[in-house]
């Protein structure tokens, strides 16, 4: 494969998340090429941002020239490189000024999209606004729930072009906490679709008995066999199941939108198929780009050469 021409690009998208970064080359609303790393806000102390920056895309940096990059996630946490306060709901997915980044090399103009919060019921969203802001970019006028599942799903209310209310769930941090630190990690390895599709049923039928299933598992392969991949997919299903009957009051009668990892996306979409809820899926990964090229939009109130 040829090296990508990066003469090309004139921006940067980053996705900066607590456990990985994400950056792509860019020209207009196409990527020329992707680097990741393991830097991510949770292993960076606030001065080491801009060096964790540098050593990934440090190379793509024209020297002489400033480029301006857009970043999205934890990064603009409070422990992040430079707060961007949460904006409170309903409101527009994305929205200036954007908060520049102090940077000492003077290729870098950093700028990064404020998360949303919710007042009543307490919640926040950090990186997933520009996932919704992708997609409304790429469906003008549309009105609905999107799900965004993941280690924090979120389910959004969307109307007129505006978050209205969203609610999280702790749904993929509980599977990882439950898979690889309690006492069900001795019982759990590869996948067994039935399985998650006998979990899903039992989890989103009877969500008040989740406690007692979680721990069925560890029983079931004690005393019966429950093999290790129909437990781990079970495992989903139960958690999936419950999170599904919760969101009700979201999903119920509505225009429904999945954005996630592929595979993740699939899961949920395949789950609400079965309980008749007609619902589009969206690669996570493209709708982080279409909201990031949004936001380009705004440096107009906040200019790099400013």
């Amino acid at each position: 494969m040829s090296a990508p021409d990066l003469s090309m690009m004139d921006w940067i998208a980053v996705d900066w998340g607590t456990s990985h970064l994400r950056a792509w080359a860019m020209t207009g609303d196409r990527p020329l090429c992707h680097a990741r790393s393991g830097q991510g806000m949770a292993q960076l102390s606030q001065d080491a941002f801009e060096p964790a920056l540098l050593a990934l895309i440090g190379d793509w940096l024209p020297a002489g020239q400033v480029t301006p990059v857009l970043a999205c996630g934890m990064v603009g946490s409070r422990q992040g490189w430079v707060e961007a306060r949460y904006r409170a709901v309903p409101c527009t997915p994305l929205a200036g000024p954007l908060v520049r980044a102090p940077a000492r090399d003077g290729r870098l103009c950093c700028h990064i999209v404020a998360g949303l919060k919710q007042t009543s019921p307490a919640d926040v969203i950090r990186g997933e606004e520009t996932q919704i802001a992708g997609f409304l970019a790429r469906n003008p006028g549309w009105d609905g729930v999107i799900c965004l599942p993941g280690t924090h799903s979120k389910w959004a209310h969307i109307s007129a072009g505006e978050v209205v209310s969203f609610q999280s769930f702790l749904t993929g941090e509980i599977f990882a906490l439950l898979s690889e630190q309690s006492v069900l990690r001795h019982t759990l390895a590869g996948w067994d679709a039935a399985g998650f599709e006998a979990g899903f049923a039992q989890g989103f039928e009877r969500p008040d008995r989740l406690l007692a299933r979680l721990f069925g598992l560890r029983a079931g392969a004690l005393l019966d066999g429950l093999p290790p991949d129909r437990a781990r997919a079970k495992l989903s299903g139960l958690l999936i199941g419950a999170e599904l009957a919760a969101a009700k009051p979201y999903w119920l009668g509505q225009t429904l939108a999945v954005i996630g990892a592929d595979a993740l996306a699939q899961l949920y979409a395949r789950a609400l198929a079965g309980l008749s809820v007609p619902v589009s899926t969206h690669d996570a990964t493209e709708m982080t780009l279409a909201g990031l090229d949004a936001a380009r939009a705004l440096l107009t109130e906040t200019p790099c050469e400013t």
